[in-house]
C-alpha cells in the first residue's frame, strides 16, 4: 500500500473515531502532499509522487513540528508545545524510524576517512558525504552535531 493511501485510510478511520486531533493532523498531511503533487504536475514530471517523495514532505512537515516545539518550549507556552508534540509523534508514524547512533557514528566515520578533512572548515564536505550514505535516515541536525563532535576532536 502506498504511503498516501494509507494515510488516507488513517483519515477515514479517525474520521469514523471521531478522533477531531487525528483529523487535523493527517487532513494537514494530505493537504501538504496535494500541494507537492500540484508543483510537480505544474513541472510536467508526472501526476503522482512516489513514496519516496512523499517521505520528503512528512519529513519536511515533521522538522517545522520539532522547530516549533523549541520554539514554544522556550517561550512558555506548554500548551502549544505538547500540540506541535503530538502532531510530530503523528507524523513520524508514518515515517522509517530513525538509524541508531552506532550506524550513524560508523557511518560518520567512514565519511571522515573518504573525504580526508583538513579540520573543522571541511565539515561542509564531511557533511555532504554523511548525508549521502545516510539516505535520509537520520536528520540533519543530529547529523552536524555528530560531524562536529568528531571533527573537532
Amino acid at each position: 500500500m502506498e504511503l498516501k493511501e494509507r494515510i488516507s485510510g488513517d483519515l477515514k478511520e479517525a474520521m469514523r473515531s471521531r478522533d477531531d486531533f487525528k483529523v487535523g493532523t493527517l487532513r494537514f498531511l494530505l493537504s501538504s502532499i496535494q500541494t507537492r503533487e500540484i508543483e510537480k504536475r505544474g513541472k510536467g514530471l508526472g501526476e503522482k509522487l512516489t513514496d519516496e517523495e512523499v517521505e520528503e514532505v512528512l519529513k519536511k512537515e515533521a522538522k517545522k513540528r520539532r522547530e516549533s516545539f523549541e520554539v514554544y518550549e522556550k517561550g512558555g507556552r506548554s500548551d502549544l508545545a505538547e500540540k506541535e508534540k503530538k502532531e510530530l509523534e503523528c507524523i513520524r508514524s508514518y515515517l522509517p524510524p530513525e538509524m541508531s547512533d552506532a550506524d550513524l557514528e560508523k557511518i560518520v566515520e567512514e565519511a571522515i576517512v573518504s573525504v580526508r578533512p583538513a579540520g573543522p572548515k571541511d565539515f561542509g564536505k564531511v557533511m555532504g558525504e554523511v548525508m549521502k550514505r545516510a539516505k535520509g535516515g537520520a536528520e540533519a541536525s543530529r547529523v552536524g552535531q555528530l560531524v562536529k563532535e568528531k571533527l573537532s576532536s
